[in-house]
């Protein structure tokens, strides 16, 4: 029996070893070209894909994205300087009416001894983007000056004005009402001078660009005002309407206090450079 199943077991050995070697026989073999390049592909497979280089932004559109940034750059800084600017119209203002009130009080008697009228003057003018506006000053002409002649612009010796208000005007002290136009949010304290609506209507067909005046509030004093006389032809105002847009263009702190410093030497000497 025992030899029996030693056969036997034998025999079954023979067996799964023949179907073994006839699976081996029908496995396909890769010769050594075929091994290669299934290598190369594997090691292909394996590598990290390659990144594509980023591109650089076409010139047209970092042009936009520059200007979108200077526009709203500029916006900001104008918006501050908005904001300082009349921060500093009203305590210029508090501090101007304060100190000039012995003056004023002086200059209100003596209107009134030289002459019958209102001590304080009231005229419309065009504010920022043309709005109109009650101006406040002290009393240089005669009452009802302009009745017979219109509004016309002052010339030198001009025989609408009173003695006490030629030194008012030289020493343009009959602006200091103005004050109260600023604490009203109607002028500004530097900037172009107001005019009256019926000139503006007729310059604006004269003189070019003249309405751009009207972009910023009018000042007490100005460039234009401290760098030329008062308005007496059509020349003058040409002169400077160019002053008062070279203002614009470059309206700054920096520039509001070279004009206030100037200013102190006009009322100082009375007269403009």
């Amino acid at each position: 029996m025992a030899m029996v199943s030693s056969a036997l077991i034998l025999q079954n050995l023979g067996r799964e070893n023949l179907a073994s070697a006839a699976t081996r026989s029908y496995e396909p073999r890769l010769n050594l070209k075929q091994e290669r390049n299934l290598h190369k592909i594997m090691r292909l497979q394996q590598k990290p894909p390659i990144q594509q280089k980023s591109r650089a932004p076409e010139p047209a559109s970092l042009i936009l994205f520059l200007s979108g940034i200077t526009a709203a750059l500029s916006r900001f800084i104008r918006k501050s300087f908005d904001k300082f600017k009349r921060l500093l119209d009203i305590a210029l203002s508090i501090a101007g009416l304060l100190l000039t009130a012995p003056l004023s009080v002086y200059a209100a008697i003596l209107i009134k001894l030289s002459s019958p009228g209102p001590v304080i003057y009231k005229q419309n003018r065009l504010g920022k983007h043309g709005k109109v506006f009650r101006i406040y000053k002290l009393r240089t002409m005669f009452a009802n000056a302009e009745n017979t002649t219109g509004a016309v612009w002052a010339k030198e010796n001009d025989s609408r004005v009173t003695p006490v208000g030629n030194i008012l005007r030289k020493t343009h002290l009959d602006e200091i009402p103005q004050f109260i136009n600023v604490l009203k949010g109607q002028m500004s304290i530097v900037g172009p001078r107001p005019e009256r609506p019926e000139l503006v209507r007729d310059l604006k067909m004269l003189v070019m660009d003249y309405e751009k005046r009207l972009q910023v509030k009018p000042g007490i004093t100005g460039l234009a005002q401290v760098r030329h006389k008062y308005d007496e032809t059509i020349e003058d105002v040409k002169k400077k309407i160019k002053f008062d847009l070279a203002y614009i263009r470059n309206m700054c702190f920096l520039t509001d206090l070279k004009i206030l410093g100037r200013t102190c030497v006009v009322v100082l000497t009375g007269k403009s450079n």
